[in-house]
């Protein structure tokens, strides 16, 4: 299927320890779906192994039809796969309009997403605006979060991964983010995102998986989730 995501009994590492013990997933093109699982359980490893920050062993990682295991991050990005760390890691000493302009590449060829600007990423995150000449160092950790978002977008990704997008947020900050996220789908974008907060979760996932020890122990909708408190209160503490 044109622009799915497959994970196929991926086995990944950081350099002698295993932490990925066979992760299957697909996401159809469009879909918004969410890692869910407690602390440490390999969510943030699953999406580093997607975007070639973990290795995978064994097992296969597709895009689009494309294989991305074994290949180098910066490769895996001119793909279209748009990757946001938990960290951040915005550049501290750069404005926020250098921060974003820094990042502007042309989407993957074949992509039908319009492609991003400072402008339009200004729409989407308008908290930004009056910040367009702040060194982004002295940003709130919500800012910073839009920021990365907004930084990522501008290399025209048709596949966004967020890792823990809303850890550490102000109630108020989580549901701009929301709002974000929900406007991203609008637009045709797959999003996979690992995180905690079963809330958020719930707000914007069309589905979840649920991890444990490396592996998927759960797949469905949020729905479906939902009615399964065995599941909840054995792998997510609810």
């Amino acid at each position: 299927m044109s622009g799915e995501l497959r994970l196929d009994d991926v086995h990944a590492y950081y350099g002698t320890s295993h932490i990925l013990f066979g992760i299957s997933l697909v996401l159809a093109r469009g879909e918004c779906v969410c890692l869910l699982g407690r602390n440490g359980v390999g969510k943030s490893t699953t999406l580093k192994a997607i975007i070639g920050l973990a290795e995978c062993r064994a097992g296969t990682i597709r895009y689009d039809g494309k294989a991305l295991a074994g290949l180098s991050p910066y490769e895996i990005a001119r793909l279209g796969v748009g990757y946001v760390p938990d960290d951040r890691l915005v550049f501290p000493d750069l404005t926020v309009r250098e921060n974003l302009e820094l990042a502007i590449k042309p989407p993957a060829p074949g992509s039908s997403i319009a492609r991003w600007s400072v402008e339009r990423v200004y729409g989407l995150f308008p908290a930004l605006v009056p910040l367009d000449r702040r060194v982004a160092g002295y940003l709130s950790g919500g800012e910073q979060q839009m920021l990365t978002i907004g930084r990522t977008l501008m290399g025209n990704p048709s596949l966004l991964l967020l890792d823990e997008p809303v850890e550490g947020l102000a109630p108020v900050v989580v549901q701009e983010i929301v709002r974000q996220v929900k406007h991203l789908k609008t637009l045709g974008l797959t999003i996979l995102f690992a995180e905690q907060n079963v809330a958020f979760a719930i707000e914007v996932a069309d589905r979840a998986y649920v991890m444990e020890t490396g592996q998927v122990r759960y797949g469905g909708t949020l729905a479906e989730l939902g009615a399964r408190p065995d599941i909840r209160q054995k792998y997510l503490m609810i």
